[in-house]
């Protein structure tokens, strides 16, 4: 098995488009249209599947808010220097929620921005060659 794309629901198609392209570096990768259940689709990411997991946005024509719940976290990005980031994603018009700074308890340095649709993204500070392991 191996991670494919996490999906999200969005109340404007090209606005989250563009802060996922323009604000977080994204690329667009592809986009389909299915009028006869009226919804639409944008795939992003920073390769495609399958090398790199994908960032799916549906749209339901016509919905232009969700009630986002209880039971959503977040999704993670590495980079590799969070203060930049956030310095690149304020320029960009983004909204950073928490600056970059060590996470309570813990050494790892992480900042969260939220995106169009109020969905959070985490930062997680990294090098190229970090597996993952102890980052909390």
């Amino acid at each position: 098995m191996r991670f494919l794309h996490t999906m999200l629901r969005v109340g404007n198609l090209q606005r989250s488009i563009d802060f996922y392209t323009q604000v977080l570096g994204m690329q667009l990768l592809r986009r389909s249209e299915n009028p006869e259940y009226k919804y639409s689709l944008a795939f992003l990411g920073y390769g495609a599947n399958p090398e790199h997991a994908e960032l799916e946005l549906t749209y339901n024509w016509g919905v232009e808010q969700y009630e986002l719940g209880t039971a959503y976290g977040h999704i993670a990005l590495g980079v590799p220097d969070a203060y930049a980031a956030c310095e690149r994603i304020k320029a960009a018009g983004g909204n950073v929620t928490r600056e970059a700074g060590p996470v309570k308890g813990g050494s790892t340095v992480i900042a969260f921005v939220t995106d169009p649709d109020g969905y959070k993204i985490e930062l997680i500070q990294r090098s190229e060659g970090d597996s993952g392991k102890g980052l909390r």
